[in-house]
Order: structure tokens, then C-alpha cells, then sequence
């Protein structure tokens, strides 16, 4: 649930597992082989709209790099300034999943400022989008498997998920045999550094959303020298276990709807009116929704809206206050028997395609969470969590209880583990957190500023999930550490 928030919101203006909502870890660093890494040179074509667009060669496994490569694909928007021009600016929008090439196309547009004196880069991490993509079903089996129930009211609800998950992790197997053991974030973040010697920039200049701060923080802990200025918002505590942090993104998510509702009912009668308000009490009918899909799916053309999507569209519509018009009028037109709008909702969020395909996000985001962190193989440990899950978020806890087993079948042995990173020698890093993030609950960015030796953290003021398009003070601080390197004053608060 860890998310591609900020392509979201460029979008439409990430609970899948554990880092849909996020299975983060502190990396140790894989021996290095004796033979010397080559960055490789970009080749960059013109891929329209004033991008332009190439490919990285990477060691598939650093630990052997002369066993093979694999190609990260970039793209860029050069700096419009180029007698001023710094150098260049990666920027990850988070997941794991999300195409940082996709999001540099959506939102290159509100980068003005930094666009000015860099070059912005977007790349899909290795297992994502153009980069060696993980996948492991077709359409029709992702649908099934995205519409599966996760509130387990019986042993045959709990035996078809379990199966569900079995034969996911057989799929990624079975398709991608020769990456799945090598789309990690410390591989990632070492792609990254190559990445900025081919670029031709002596030092790293990084702009990272919910998971991309945790690989921003990767990649300070690995390389804290080749640091030039990390800007990380949404900040991921890597110090976490995998049922921690879905917990705390339960209490999250729980708070922002309960926000939503708030909102929705006091303007019941206001001239901008909540319409899912207007014929009862917004929080018994969105209980009553959800018991009514449990038994009887809403159709939607060939398709059903289950309790599953239905969660996974509210869901969405949390992820930023922009979100909630939408929301309102997905449920009132659920609660009269319309599903479309809540659907398309829920397909967004697991980047479904209209013609029945998806993007890769979704095997991507296992792939990737399932190698960074290890999780219990006990389905006792799941069941268990029921009871605080619940009085977490009574939607939210009981739909996501079972979220990190998936990784329990997972088919290769994670290789990180949870634990704080350090990244001693390293310039200040700016963290930005919002009190009522959702995803990245801001005890998160505070616990990683006491981590990271420093860093300065700017707070914002509000809900929703990363704080660069949501305000315009964390905005303009952001720009003005990554261009001139001045760091807000600690203690800073932006309330818009």
C-alpha cells in the first residue's frame, strides 16, 4: 500500500502486500565480486512530448556481475536552462511496482523549478515496467486473484486465499526464473549508481516518494559519499517488521477515512455538498455496502465488484484529499447498485488496463517486498493479528490481515532483513512527512530522522499520502534544497 502515490495524483487529479503495504528492509551490502563495474553510456532518442529516452546496462547479480545484465530503461526531460544546468535529478514515485518512467511523463509538469537546472530523469527499477519486468499472470488470472476475498469468514475463504497465493508465487517462479532472485533494493539502489556515472553527474542528486525514500535511503547507506542532495517524502522506517508497518498503516488509512466521513457528513447541507451523505449516516452505509458485497457482488458489465475491489477503490480515493469528490461519488452510486465508478477506482490503484491487461506493478511489488524482507511461513502468526488489525481499522484491518502471507510462499529466500540504516559521511538528507499521512504515518519520518544522522525533517500539516503536490510550501522547500542544497530550518512546519 506503500504507493506510486505521487503518479496518482498526476493522474487522477500504493493494499496489495506488504508494501502495497510495503515489506521494507535494512540492507546488507552482497560481497562485491573482484572484477571492476563499467557504468555503460547513454544512448538517449527523442520518445516525443520533449522526453527523451534510453537504457542503462546493469550486472543482473552484482554479486557475479560477468553472469549476464539486464537493461534499466530511463527517460529524460533535459533542463531548459542548459547554461546554468547542475546535472541531473532521478526521481522514484514508490511501490515497489511503480514505472518511474510513466510518473516522469505525468509529472514533469509541476517540476518546473527543478527542470529549470536539471535534467529530470525517471527509470523503471530493475522487475518494473521496461526494466526486465516481473510477470507472473495473464489479465484473467489477476482478475481472479485481485477479487479473491481476504476477509476470511470460513476455512473454505481461508484455503482458496492460501491456494491464491500459492499459485502467484508459482507463476513469478515459473516465468521469471533468472531475475525474481535479483529485483531486491540494494540491487536496485546499486542500478542507481550506475545509473549517475552514466549520466555523467559525480554525485547523486535524488527526489524519492513513500518506497523510493526507502531506496533513497538504500542508496545513501551504500554509496554515502556519491551523495549530492536526497530529498525524501513519504518517509519509509525501514527499522520496521512487515507486520508492523501494515499495522501502522492500518491506524493510517483508518484515520483518513474516518476524516472522509467526517467531511462527507458536515456537509450534508453546505453549498458544495457530500452526496453520499445526503440519504443517512455515511459510516453505517459504507458497513452495510460492504455486508451487502460480501454475499451479493455488485456486476459491472462482465465483470463483479467485490468486497475485495470495493476496499481496494476506498482505498484509493485515501490517498489524497484531491481524491475524495471521487470517492463520494463512487460509493453513492454503489449504494444504488452502480459499481462502475468504484471499480474503476479499484482498477486504477492495481493499474488495470481498459482492455483486460495490467501494467506489472502488482508481481512487481511482491517480487520485490518478498526478497527485501522476510515474513513468518506460520499461518498461526496471520491469524493471529486479527483482533489488532481490527481495532486498527475495522475495513481496512480485517481485508489486510493476511496480507504479508503471499511472501510466505514466496519462492526465493528474502535477502534483507528490518533494521535502521545509517548513512555516515553523507550530506543532510531532507525527510518530509505529513501528521496524517495515511501510507508513511509521519512516527515514521521521525523515527527515521533520529536514524539518520543530520537529516532534516520538514512536517506538514493535513492528510494524504507525500507532500510535494500537496503543498505548496513542502514544494517549494523540496526545490530549494535540491537546487541550492539550503535546507528548511528544523522544526519547520507547512500547514498548506
Amino acid at each position: 500500500m506503500v504507493s506510486r502515490i505521487a503518479a496518482l495524483a498526476v493522474i487522477l487529479a500504493v493494499f496489495i502486500s506488504a508494501c502495497s503495504l510495503s515489506s521494507r528492509n535494512s540492507p546488507t551490502p552482497s560481497t562485491p565480486s573482484s572484477s571492476p563495474l563499467t557504468a555503460s553510456t547513454v544512448t538517449w532518442a527523442d520518445c516525443g512530448g520533449g522526453f527523451q529516452c534510453g537504457t542503462v546496462q546493469v550486472p543482473l547479480d552484482y554479486a557475479h556481475p560477468d553472469a549476464g545484465t539486464i537493461r534499466i530503461a530511463l527517460n529524460r526531460k533535459p533542463a531548459t536552462d542548459q547554461a546554468n544546468r547542475i546535472g541531473s535529478v532521478l526521481t522514484n514515485p514508490g511501490g515497489p511496482g511503480a514505472s518511474g518512467i510513466q510518473f516522469l511523463q505525468g509529472e514533469a509538469s509541476s517540476m518546473t523549478n527543478l527542470n529549470q537546472r536539471f535534467d529530470l530523469i525517471g527509470f523503471d527499477p530493475r522487475g518494473v515496467g521496461q526494466s526486465a519486468p516481473v510477470v507472473c499472470l495473464t489479465g484473467p488470472q489477476e482478475d481472479a486473484f485481485n477479487a479473491i476475498d481476504s476477509v476470511l469468514d470460513d476455512p473454505q475463504e481461508k484455503q482458496a486465499l492460501k491456494l491464491a497465493d500459492q499459485n502467484f508465487a508459482a507463476g513469478c517462479m515459473e516465468r521469471n526464473a533468472r531475475v525474481l532472485p535479483f529485483v531486491d533494493t540494494v540491487s536496485a539502489a546499486r542500478d542507481m549508481d550506475l545509473i549517475r556515472a552514466a549520466l555523467g553527474d559525480a554525485k547523486l542528486t535524488y527526489l524519492g516518494f513513500s518506497y523510493g525514500t526507502f531506496l533513497g535511503q538504500t542508496y545513501a547507506h551504500l554509496f554515502p559519499t556519491k551523495v549530492r542532495a536526497l530529498a525524501l517524502d513519504g518517509v519509509l522506517d525501514p527499522s520496521l517488521s512487515a507486520n508492523d508497518l501494515l499495522l501502522a498503516q492500518l491506524v493510517g488509512f483508518g484515520r483518513n477515512l474516518e476524516a472522509f466521513l467526517a467531511d462527507c457528513n458536515a456537509r450534508r447541507s453546505s453549498a458544495t455538498p457530500c452526496a453520499y451523505a445526503a440519504s443517512g449516516d455515511p459510516a453505517t452505509k459504507l458497513d452495510a455496502l460492504m455486508t451487502r458485497l460480501d454475499s451479493t457482488p455488485i456486476l459491472v458489465g462482465g465483470r463483479a465488484l467485490t468486497r475485495a475491489l470495493a476496499v481496494t477503490g476506498v482505498l484509493l480515493g485515501l490517498y489524497s484529499e484531491s481524491f475524495w469528490p471521487a470517492l463520494d461519488k463512487a460509493l453513492t452510486a454503489a449504494d444504488k447498485g452502480n459499481g462502475v465508478i468504484l471499480l474503476q477506482l479499484a482498477d486504477f490503484y492495481l493499474a488495470r488496463n481498459a482492455d483486460g491487461t495490467y501494467d506489472n506493478e502488482t508481481d512487481a511489488n511482491w517480487a520485490v517486498n518478498c526478497l527485501d524482507r522476510p515474513v513468518s511461513t506460520d499461518i498461526a502468526t496471520y491469524d493471529a493479528l486479527g483482533p489488532t488489525y481490527a481495532k486498527a481499522s475495522p475495513l481496512f484491518g480485517p481485508s489486510f490481515q493476511y496480507s504479508n502471507l503471499g511472501c510466505a510462499y514466496w519462492p526465493v529466500r528474502a535477502t534483507g532483513h528490518a533494521g535502521p540504516l545509517t548513512a555516515d559521511g553523507a550530506p543532510p538528507i531532507l525527510l518530509v512527512g505529513g501528521t496524517d499521512d495515511p501510507a508513511t504515518p509521519y512516527a515514521w519520518a521521525q523515527a527515521v530522522n533520529q536514524q539518520l544522522a543530520g537529516s532534516v525533517l520538514l512536517t506538514r500539516q493535513g492528510n494524504g499520502h507525500t507532500s510535494y503536490d500537496a503543498s505548496a510550501c513542502a514544494h517549494a522547500a523540496i526545490d530549494a534544497y535540491l537546487i541550492n542544497l539550503t535546507l528548511p530550518a528544523p522544526g519547520t512546519v507547512c500547514s498548506s
